[in-house]
């Protein structure tokens, strides 16, 4: 299939001027040739105490027996064989066509998936865009499908947009940040590829991506981790690519917080949906990048100043999480009882937070067994929402510990019908709804009751709740899960999200064979085939890391 056919949206245009006509080779981007290193060896998770005494004598990453062998898997694959836990499901080979249809090419070499191929809906906008987050689970899946290339493309390519000078409305962003999306356009007359990128410049809200650069990093450790593959990671270029990210977070300010002081519409959920100050999606994916990238930088001069201040700011930031954002039945009891207007650092009520504004529905919401991390926290305010991807990640990460991990799980099979219903999976819950939505969304038409980012269901999210329950040893939630997915996902055309309290309506909105939905749902089914390839996108719990905390009475401490 050739890019002319994948990116033939000719209609639409972007506002934004950044080309690259002179454009080489990603290949030249490697200074050493690719190192054959056998499948079977991938990256050795350290202790932070391992890594801090590793800092004085300089030593390089081991190599241990891979998580991920990287197997071919699902139907009309090679590899597809009786070993596999069950039989393919027949949504697994429309769900690859479907994938290897999204198929962005520059200058003949794959390079992402576009976000959506639905020719049905009369307004491309920027579905045709090549998404850094959305390409997440479709490089997991050609990993796991034994294709690494594309994704190798695709961290070059996106490693050389990021070198680029970025300014909107003349304010320059920092030299760190990683686009939200880039486009190919492809010039059949004089046969060139030209990529237009968008930091924000472009997006609604003009809103620059936080999370991009954090997935980058998340998915390079993968890509190593899958292929044993060192000489990607240890580039000059993406070495450098990483310290710029982190530049970008570790620097120090008037924040009195670890946790990373963000504005609306910076993830996933892309808009106006009150989760600005200290969002746990961010903050779970800062944790998680920070802890791929100890595994990743070498341990030279700049690499070695750059992990010193990792280690710091991940003991500062897993004791806040765990401490302050945490809530189950007893923590909120204690939050119904405080004391407010106290001083000084004996006070137990340490952001003044007035019981009268826990929402009632928190309260029936939350069950004697269970826990979750609150949506934000941050004076005189806690947002008790559900936000779905900030959990998954706070497990896959070890943000959680062992015990708030189960809790976590816990939770989803009590709220069962709250949190998953009859599409899966709730990306925040519950819906702000009448004032409140109008005051927090901006009066958003998209954005209404049990819609889109306002309590839709997102079958993406699919294979971060998978990697989530084989983490805690709960498969049987997964499976229950994926197979609700395959009632309606094939039949109604891969919609990009649900409406509605239990999830049963296509979204009022939602584009069809959203690329993500498709990718979600394979990288769901290959991880329950091969548990192993957990190992690409799973950190094991840091002793070294673990305060000294009561659930019951973190905010005491």
């Amino acid at each position: 299939m050739d890019g002319a056919k994948v990116t033939g949206l000719r209609n639409v245009s972007s506002t934004c001027s950044i080309s690259e006509t002179e454009d080489y080779d990603l290949s030249r981007l490697l200074d050493k040739p690719r190192l054959n290193i056998e499948r079977q060896r991938s990256f050795d998770e350290r202790s932070l105490g391992e890594l801090s005494t590793a800092l004085s004598r300089g030593a390089h990453d081991n190599y241990e027996t891979t998580h991920s062998p990287g197997w071919r898997s699902g139907f009309n694959t090679p590899a597809s064989s009786a070993r596999n836990s069950f039989e393919p499901h027949p949504m697994v080979a429309e769900a690859w066509d479907a994938l290897r249809r999204s198929l962005v090419y520059f200058r003949g070499q794959p390079v992402g998936t576009i976000a959506a191929y639905d020719h049905a809906s009369e307004e491309v906008l920027n579905y045709d865009q090549v998404f850094v987050r959305d390409f997440v689970p479709s490089a997991l899946a050609f990993l796991m499908n034994g294709e690494p290339e594309i994704v190798r493309n695709f961290l070059l390519k996106t490693l050389q947009l990021q070198g680029w000078e970025k300014r909107i409305d003349r304010f320059k962003l920092g030299e760190g940040a990683m686009p939200a999306s880039f486009k190919v356009l492809h010039d059949p007359v004089r046969k060139s590829d030209t990529i237009i990128a968008d930091f924000g410049e472009s997006a609604i809200g003009r809103v620059a991506p936080v999370d991009s650069g954090f997935w980058w990093i998340i998915l390079l450790r993968a890509y190593t981790k899958s292929t044993g593959d060192l000489s990607l990671a240890e580039t000059p270029e993406c070495q450098k690519g990483m310290r710029l990210i982190l530049t970008l977070c570790l620097s120090e300010g008037f924040d009195t917080f670890p946790t990373l002081l963000c504005a609306d519409g910076c993830s996933m959920i892309d808009r106006r949906m009150g989760i600005y100050g200290y969002p746990i999606e961010i903050q779970a994916l800062f944790f998680m990048a920070l802890r791929c990238a100890l595994s990743l930088l070498k341990h030279d001069a700049e690499g070695k100043e750059c992990i010193e201040r990792i280690v710091k700011r991940l003991h500062a930031l897993s004791y806040h999480m765990r401490s302050y954002f945490w809530l189950d039945f007893q923590q909120l009891n204690d939050i119904y009882r405080y004391k407010t207007e106290e001083y000084s650092h004996t006070a137990v009520n340490k952001f003044n937070v007035i019981p009268d504004s826990i929402p009632d529905w928190v309260f029936d919401f939350m069950p004697t067994r269970g826990g979750y991390f609150i949506g934000n926290v941050s004076p005189a305010r806690m947002d008790f929402r559900w936000f779905c991807l900030g959990n998954c990640i706070a497990i896959l990460s070890s943000l959680a510990t062992p015990e708030q991990s189960m809790a976590i799980m816990d939770l989803i099979e009590e709220r069962w019908d709250e949190l998953v219903g009859e599409m899966p999976l709730k990306i925040a819950y519950p819906a702000i709804e009448s004032h409140e939505w109008r005051i927090v969304t901006g009066c958003d038409p998209k954005n209404t009751r049990w819609s889109y980012h306002n309590g839709g269901s997102w079958p993406v999210l699919l294979w971060l709740l998978t990697a989530a329950c084989i983490k805690t040893g709960r498969p049987q939630i997964a499976r229950r899960a994926i197979d609700l997915a395959e009632t309606r996902l094939l039949k109604d055309g891969w919609p990009e999200y649900y409406d509605g309290k239990l999830g049963r309506y296509i979204g009022k909105q939602a584009r069809k064979f959203q690329t993500w939905s498709i990718a979600g749902y394979l990288v769901a089914k290959m991880m329950l085939e091969d548990p192993s390839h957990l190992g690409m996108i799973s950190l094991e719990e840091d002793k070294q890391m673990k305060p000294l905390i009561k659930r019951s009475s973190s905010w005491t401490c």
